[in-house]
């Protein structure tokens, strides 16, 4: 690795005077979504930047997706929960664990193409029982990994929809489980590992592609899974432009552009990428 793929100066701000804003994500409706370590959540313009909070969990919202009717699935630290937040923005429990096990630090949701959530729950930081959990169309919630993972964080599913990819983010890098064919999961593989950094978040770009966000160093790696090659796309060594980065998601009409939410500021900031976005599924659920 040698300088980043990308100049510093091609990140802009998007979105600012949030309140320290950890997920973000696209929405099928055009809009792209953010959270707020208060409970708010966030809709914002794509193309200007303006924003309006369309609810309040009352806890800590972390990573987010939507499903086919533009509900958003929200992992909420402070409930132990996947909150559900309709377009009006009323909000209620989807899940939050099993009676033997309940969510500890639920941190990242993704819908698959049979409308299973599968939702990270990191647990405790350096208490070593992180796990995964899978919320079935019908509401049925099963854990579909071992409970003693360091801390399981963002998620990204394979473009070609067989293999989900986890952040574990005190190992720390990402490995990857097989998805059968109704769901189930197969024990982890490694994909890569990243020593000397806090990784958070993922996404896949058409070319099959994966990107790394960090929440320490401030930095954003491009890793190339049949390769093997591993390069900076950003980094931010003044801790001024992307300031934590947690959770990336690709946004606009044609996927373009990359969305970065930054912990450590109040701010979502974006990207030109060379290479769009690979779509997410959006389910429909009754």
């Amino acid at each position: 690795m040698t300088e980043p793929l990308l100049p510093l100066e091609s990140v802009t701000p998007l979105a600012e005077d949030l309140d320290h804003p950890e997920g973000v994500a696209w929405g099928k409706d055009g809009f792209l979504y953010a959270g707020g370590e208060a409970g708010q959540v966030y809709r914002i313009d794509p193309d200007t930047g303006e924003y309006r909070q369309i609810a309040d969990t009352g806890g800590f919202v972390l990573g987010l997706c939507m499903d086919a009717g533009h509900n958003l699935y929200a992992c909420d630290e402070v409930h132990a929960a996947v909150m559900r937040i309709t377009p009006a923005g009323e909000v209620s429990v989807y899940a939050d664990g099993l009676p033997a096990r309940r969510m500890r630090t639920p941190n990242y949701p993704v819908f698959d193409a049979l409308g299973n959530l599968y939702v990270s729950d990191s647990g405790g930081w350096q208490e070593d029982n992180g796990t995964l959990y899978r919320i079935g169309p019908d509401g049925a919630v099963e854990l579909c990994a071992r409970q003693d993972l360091p801390f399981t964080n963002g998620m990204a599913l394979h473009p070609d929809g067989t293999t989900l990819y986890v952040i574990l983010s005190l190992w720390p890098g990402v490995v990857r489980m097989r998805l059968g064919s109704q769901g189930a999961l197969t024990e982890f593989e490694e994909v890569v590992k990243l020593p000397r950094t806090v990784p958070d978040g993922l996404a896949f770009d058409r070319g099959g592609r994966l990107y790394i966000s960090c929440y320490t160093p401030d930095r954003v790696y491009r890793f190339d899974p049949d390769t093997r090659r591993l390069d900076i796309l950003l980094e931010d060594w003044r801790h001024s432009t992307l300031c934590a980065p947690t959770n990336i998601a690709f946004m606009g009409a044609d996927l373009s552009r990359l969305a970065l939410a930054s912990l450590g500021g109040r701010t979502v900031t974006q990207v030109a990428m060379p290479t769009p976005g690979q779509p997410l599924h959006y389910p429909a659920l009754s």
